[in-house]
Order: structure tokens, then sequence, then C-alpha cells
């Protein structure tokens, strides 16, 4: 059970419906997650839903190499919810189950190309230190290029928002999914 209300499209107000029905008629052809809490703010996730869809679809990085980071960023930020929706979306950008097998046990992953190594090492180091590395930063920078690293780390600090709410309001997985893990306030070993 979430720990708020989750409007319900019959019970939204005028506009909380007009920006939920932008974001079920945009992209992502759904709402779920995060967004379904922000929908108390309207603006809030309408702005919400417009920098996601951005970082998403719109950057540098492939379909893969934004999976890969918001793996990294789910499992690092111990949001269940994130993991699910986008394991889910790593196996269709056809990502191997053994990197994210890797991923889950928060390990780099062995058989990566240079450039998938480089954005899931920048993606570790950021949640791990809230920062990169001098030598990380120079060879992803050289991979990626300025614009790409740029959208990248926005992606993680974005993904990062993303799963404090899902984590912070419960946001419940789907009927009959196991956690691939313990959310933060429940796991007695990691308090």
């Amino acid at each position: 059970m979430p720990r708020i209300t989750l409007p319900h499209p019959d019970t939204m107000t005028p506009e909380q419906r007009r920006v939920h029905d932008g974001i079920v008629n945009g992209p992502r052809g759904r709402i779920q997650g995060p967004l379904r809490a922000a929908l108390h703010s309207p603006e809030l996730a309408e702005r919400w839903s417009a920098l996601g869809a951005q970082l998403r679809y719109g950057t540098g990085l492939s379909r893969r190499q934004a999976e890969l980071a918001i793996l990294v960023t789910g499992r690092a930020s111990r949001s269940p919810f994130e993991w699910y929706a986008h394991e889910q979306e790593a196996l269709k950008a056809g990502i191997d189950p053994a990197v994210i097998e890797a991923l889950l046990q928060q390990r780099l992953p062995e058989g990566l190309d240079e450039t998938d190594t480089a954005i899931v090492q920048a993606a570790m180091e950021l949640k791990r230190l809230h920062s990169i590395t001098d030598a990380t930063y120079a060879r992803t920078l050289s991979l990626l290029g300025e614009r790409t690293l740029v959208e990248l780390v926005a992606l993680v600090g974005y993904y990062t928002m993303v799963a404090m709410t899902l984590n912070a309001h419960e946001i419940p997985l789907p009927e009959g999914v196991a956690p691939a893990f313990a959310l933060p306030q429940h796991d007695e070993a990691q308090r």
C-alpha cells in the first residue's frame, strides 16, 4: 500500500486530469510510478514529465546506455520499483541478463564495451561519491562528448529524484511482483 493516495482519473481535478491525459498521450503512453504521486501537484507533475521525457528519449545516450545508468541509479538508491520497471526496459533494450544481475549485485559487469563501461562506472561513482573521479570523468568525456556527459549526469540525478519519490511514498509494485530487494526503511540490516 502506498503511504499517500494516488489520484484516480475519475476523481481528479480538471488540472490533474489535463496533466494526466497529456502524460498518457505522450511518449510514455501511461502513467505509473512517481508521476502518480506528483499529480497531487499538477504543475510539478507536468514539468517533471517533460524533464523525464527529455532525459529518457531526447539525449545522446542510446536506449541501452540510458537503461544501464538508470539500473545503476535504481539499485544504488535502493528503489525496488525503479529497479523492477527498468529491468524490464533493459531487457527490451537488449541488455544481457548477466549484466543486469551484476548491476543488481552492485558490481561492474564484465563484457561491456568501453563506452558502456564508462557510463556504468560514472553512474556508480555519482551515486557513491556524489561526483565522478578525474580518471572516470576524462574517459567518459572522451567517449561521450560534453553534451552527452552533461545529459548522463542529469539522467542519474533525475532518476535519483524518481527513486526517492518511489521509496518515500512506498509506491507499490504491480500485484504479484516480488521486490528484488527491500525498501531502505524496511531493511533492518541497512539501517
